[in-house]
């Protein structure tokens, strides 16, 4: 895996490996070297190696990928995301793709079998010209963030007494966090407590300053403490543009928060409009602050919406059954 930092994909990329490895599946992680999740993986106990995942002069990371490979001599290699997949050499394995995106298929040539990580992609993919037979659908999940100790408003800078809205993720144009910045305006007297770090910090601060909510919009950068905020959140907001799949509506659902999404792929795709959450049309102020106002102000439906999230998270998102479907597939591939 070849991953940043920080990222929801990288981020599962930990949880996945860390399970299998916990279910008995013998596992090894190679990946770009970052001494964070190093620790993660070998707390977990999976053995872990950090490469360079270099652009087109790196010419080290292939054959030291191969190296390390065969004297693990797996029976399959799973590649994540697009430039692990080119990096990663042929050899006697069966080699996957995993997409979290819909990402360009010139990247995976020389894989066996691809995986997407929501149905969309998996119709994507075949709709590329893959063959159906070897394009699978293999979900995300998200650990149990429920019952968690929430976080003190005071520390946050919320006051008590308002609404907490709160929305997870890297500050990207993509995440459409402006959006709900603009909205907020036409929202009462609630909060809105962003957790992520990325390239649109100050534009959001700017635009929340004209439109006179600065006082009621709160950065906190990375956050390892998803539990606690969900705790202390009374709505959960996803107002992405583009959001392949959205790993934060399941953990809100898992948190069992109230989910209010735009109809990005993503949320579009598992959330039942009505039922186990919100959906609302992308880039639309208005309609973003109407909906969380109607939310706000009908507590009992919020309640409704949020038990049916978190048993849509425990039926299809929950640990257990989706890493049951990836050994599955895996010892299905292998054979």
């Amino acid at each position: 895996m070849a991953g940043a930092h920080h990222g929801g994909a990288e981020t599962f990329f930990v949880r996945l490996v860390s399970a299998l490895a916990a279910s008995g599946e013998d596992v090894m992680a190679l990946i770009r070297s970052d001494r964070e999740r190093e620790a993660a993986l070998a707390a977990a106990g999976v053995p872990v190696r950090g490469f360079a995942f270099g652009g087109p002069l790196d010419l080290l990371t292939r054959p030291r990928l191969g190296l390390a490979l065969r004297r693990f001599a797996p029976r399959v290699v799973v590649s994540w995301m697009n430039r692990a997949a080119g990096k990663t050499p042929r050899g006697p394995w069966v080699q996957v793709g995993r997409l979290g995106g819909y990402y360009d298929l010139r990247h995976y040539r020389a894989c066996h079998h691809l995986v997407g990580n929501t149905e969309g992609i998996v119709r994507y993919i075949i709709d590329q010209g893959w063959p159906a037979e070897r394009a699978h659908h293999l979900p995300n999940f998200t650990p149990d963030l429920s019952g968690g100790e929430p976080v003190l408003r005071s520390d946050l800078g919320v006051p008590e007494g308002v609404p907490l809205l709160l929305a997870l993720g890297r500050l990207h144009r993509n995440k459409g966090f402006d959006t709900l910045v603009t909205a907020l305006a036409d929202i009462g007297d609630a909060h809105l407590v962003i957790a992520g770090e990325g390239p649109e910090r100050e534009a959001l601060m700017a635009l929340a300053a004209r439109h006179g909510v600065d006082d009621r919009v709160h950065l906190l950068g990375w956050r390892d403490d998803q539990a606690a905020l969900l705790a202390a959140a009374d709505i959960h907001v996803c107002p992405s543009r583009h959001e392949p799949l959205g790993n934060v509506v399941l953990e809100a659902w898992s948190a069992e928060r109230p989910v209010i999404a735009t109809v990005a792929q993503g949320p579009l795709e598992v959330i039942t409009d009505g039922v186990d959450g919100v959906l609302v049309p992308i880039d639309e102020p208005e309609a973003l602050a109407r909906a969380i106002t109607a939310l706000i102000a009908d507590p009992a439906r919020a309640r409704t919406l949020a038990a049916a999230g978190r048993a849509s998270w425990a039926a299809r998102y929950a640990p257990e059954p989706v890493i049951a479907r990836w050994r599955h597939f895996l010892a299905t591939v292998a054979a």
